[in-house]
């Protein structure tokens, strides 16, 4: 679903995360539709130095986004760290088949474009 664009508000400002000159993404996970909920997400861009950043949030059936939290992890092996203890929650809480799955991201440029997440 390409993401509903704020006209008042930057193209950045209203994006998840941004993924800067030299950066590329790390991985792209989410859960099945999770019923008067939404889908739950989690993104991880690698940064120049090799650490990770990522940001877990939930859509909500009308694009909104929201409980979003950020951490970054010392390198791209650590992921599956925080992949495996946001499933292990979303377990607790939805079920035995609410969990994080590799997702292709959908990456856009500030100008609105589609583009392939890695930025060199």
């Amino acid at each position: 679903m390409k993401p509903k664009i704020d006209p008042n508000r930057s193209l950045a400002a209203q994006a998840v995360m941004n993924v800067d000159k030299g950066e590329e993404i790390a991985g792209a996970w989410v859960t099945p539709h999770v019923p008067q909920i939404g889908i739950y997400k989690l993104l991880a861009k690698k940064k120049k130095d090799g650490t990770c950043e990522w940001a877990h949030f939930v859509q909500r059936d009308n694009g909104l986004k929201e409980k979003v939290y950020r951490g970054a992890v010392e390198n791209e092996g650590r992921l599956q760290d925080v992949l495996t203890a946001l499933n292990n929650a979303l377990r607790t809480a939805y079920g035995p088949n609410t969990q994080l799955q590799a997702a292709d991201a959908d990456v856009y440029t500030l100008d609105g474009k589609k583009d392939s997440g890695i930025v060199h």
